[in-house]
């Protein structure tokens, strides 16, 4: 059966349903937004709902959001199905981010943030991005409402997308979207 890809920026509650699984599965209830947030996030414009499909199951999710000043994606949360790992699958996701990041949303980069302590799942999690062409940045972002530091990372589409510092700047973008998610700034 073919993987079906889908992205929207309108809130479906029974995709949501679906996606959500696959979401709780990944990120630990602490570590996630909630659904009324995300609801929040769709009625003020600033996020998108990618899914990856077998039939009716989601099998991968992510949520991005778009700076468009900085014509940067901004991937918030992206998460395979626990049993279709090690398959390609996320590799499979990037691939079709970045395609619909470049061509419909007119986008110069993808950005994301990792968690910076030195840990063998976070180790790991960096060489998956740096894998499928993201580079790490020495900047270390501590959140105040967070206990973890965190490290951006970045995939360029071109050559005119490249932090001209050690990553500072694409916390920038990354804490804009946060501004904007919880607070509607």
């Amino acid at each position: 059966m073919a993987m079906k890809y889908h992205t929207t920026a309108e809130w479906d509650e029974a995709l949501w349903l679906k996606a959500e699984q696959v979401y709780a599965e990944a990120f630990p209830e602490h570590g996630r937004k909630n659904r009324s947030l995300i609801q929040r996030m769709f009625k003020r414009e600033i996020c998108n709902l990618h899914t990856w499909s077998e039939g009716t199951d989601v099998v991968a999710m992510a949520l991005t959001a778009i700076n468009r000043n900085a014509k940067v994606l901004i991937i918030d949360y992206i998460a395979v199905r626990q049993n279709q790992r090690g398959k390609g699958l996320g590799r499979k996701c990037i691939e079709d981010i970045r395609a619909w990041a470049e061509s419909t949303a007119d986008c110069r980069g993808i950005v994301i943030e990792v968690e910076a302590e030195p840990t063998k799942e976070n180790a790991e999690r960096i060489r998956f991005w740096e894998k499928v062409g993201f580079h790490l940045t020495d900047y270390v972002h501590p959140y105040i409402w967070v206990p973890e530091t965190y490290r951006a990372m970045y995939l360029s589409f071109n050559e005119d997308f490249a932090p001209l510092d050690d990553g500072k700047t694409l916390f920038s973008y990354i804490t804009d979207y946060h501004e904007k998610a919880y607070r509607g700034k």
